[in-house]
């Protein structure tokens, strides 16, 4: 009995030795493991930081050679994306993983992610294309894929559009390099199409005269090329004038707007009578 006591004894103090050897052992882990986690917590805080400071001194930097707002936009958004990687590798190491297995992962992640996200690839080589041949730049309104605003940026995967109504549009720049594009501030002059419609029975030389005297009253309206006013069309309840108008393309909607209005009050007081659609009916008598 007095042995079957002793072993028990001598094993009990074996479990407390090696109970405290594994408390030992976990409280050095979480020391250790500890340790590593602040450090890489300073590391994203103190990271985050400069990668913020350094995209504004880049700004800055760009700002003062006043480049292309286009190669700007492209170059801040590569040098964000390229900063926060590096400095997710930084936070990784610090944690106690070693950075070669983690950049094989990284390259093999890296593979699958390119098979499966091979539109993004193209979008990128597409930003690459608009990058160096410019079919428009920041600020130019244009229209492409049936979307239409002005260019607020070229990002690396994307083309933002502000439309006329305040919307935000992302474009990929693969489907946009390889498609239609319509850049209507790439020329100085733009030309304004519109058709006035006289009644039948107008004189149409009057009305020319009318509309070529308004023209030249209005300093927005080019007078090289001249104004054209031509008869187009007799249609059914109408003969309609095609008017064609060269001017700066800042004033193109103004003008637009503004210079019928201004036909149409210009047009009461000549007496020049519009058209509306109306239907003769002959009467047969039978008698």
């Amino acid at each position: 009995m007095l042995y079957l006591c002793n072993k028990f004894s001598i094993r009990l103090r074996q479990g407390m030795t090696n109970l405290e050897v594994f408390i030992q052992q976990a409280i050095t882990f979480c020391v250790e493991a500890g340790k590593s986690i602040l450090v890489a917590v300073i590391i994203y805080v103190v990271g985050r930081f400069v990668v913020s400071l350094l995209n504004k001194l880049l700004t800055k930097a760009l700002n003062r050679r006043n480049l292309d707002p286009t190669v700007k936009s492209f170059l801040q958004s590569f040098v964000n994306i390229l900063l926060t990687v590096l400095l997710i590798v930084a936070v990784v190491s610090a944690l106690g993983i070693n950075t070669t297995s983690f950049a094989a992962l990284l390259a093999s992640v890296g593979v699958a992610a390119g098979m499966a996200l091979s539109g993004n690839l193209q979008n990128f080589a597409g930003g690459l294309i608009i990058l160096l041949l410019k079919p428009f730049k920041v600020g130019d309104f244009i229209e492409a894929q049936g979307l239409s605003g002005v260019v607020d940026g070229i990002q690396i995967f994307h083309t933002v559009l502000r439309t006329v109504d305040n919307k935000v549009i992302y474009l990929p720049n693969g489907s946009l390099s390889s498609g239609n594009i319509i850049n209507y501030s790439q020329q100085e002059r733009r030309r304004v199409d519109l058709t006035v419609s006289l009644e039948y029975g107008q004189d149409v030389d009057q009305a020319r005269e009318v509309l070529l005297s308004l023209f030249a009253k209005d300093e927005r309206i080019l007078q090289d090329p001249a104004p054209l006013v031509a008869l187009s069309k007799l249609a059914d309840s109408s003969v309609d004038l095609t008017v064609r108008l060269w001017v700066a393309a800042t004033d193109y909607w103004d003008v637009f707007f503004q210079t019928q209005e201004r036909i149409y009050a210009e047009f009461n007081r000549q007496g020049i009578s519009f058209p509306y659609p109306h239907l003769t009916i002959n009467q047969i008598s039978n008698s």
